[in-house]
């Protein structure tokens, strides 16, 4: 993403455009594997030394408010974030921590369709989020 692209996302969502919320979107941009808020504050360190890390934690607080990231918790609920908002289920890797995007229309469909069956009273479904846990065979190239 572009400085430009920061801009206009803030922008859609009512936020003041500042450079500590653009330095949080471009280490998002950045970093891979849903970083953790370590992994990002590290990124931002490098590049912007003066951002206190209770802005950094905030600032992740907003955008997922916001709409701009959603939390994934690992098997060791550790909190990573995703930028990917499209519908998507997730690959966790046990061993490695590795985790990797899945996506799957005939999953989400046969889970709709399941929840539909089942009418549970007084729910509605709104997301549906599968984490799938495991490890990759070719450890290597999944770190």
């Amino acid at each position: 993403m572009t400085y430009e692209s920061f801009r206009n996302l803030l922008t859609e969502k009512e936020l003041k455009i500042t450079p500590q919320r653009v330095a949080v979107l471009e280490a998002l941009s950045n970093l891979n594997n849903h970083p953790t808020a370590d992994n990002i504050i590290a990124f931002i360190r490098k590049h912007h030394p003066n951002i206190a890390s209770g802005t950094i934690y905030k600032t992740l607080e907003t955008f997922v408010e916001k709409g701009i990231v959603k939390k994934v918790k690992t098997e060791k609920d550790v909190m990573r974030y995703d930028s990917i908002l499209d519908n998507h289920h997730h690959l966790y890797s046990s061993d490695t921590e590795h985790i990797e995007d899945y996506y799957d229309e005939e999953l989400d469909r046969m889970i709709e369709k399941y929840f539909e069956k089942k009418k549970i009273p007084n729910f509605s479904v709104e997301d549906i989020k599968v984490q799938i846990i495991g490890k990759f065979k070719n450890k290597q190239n999944k770190k």
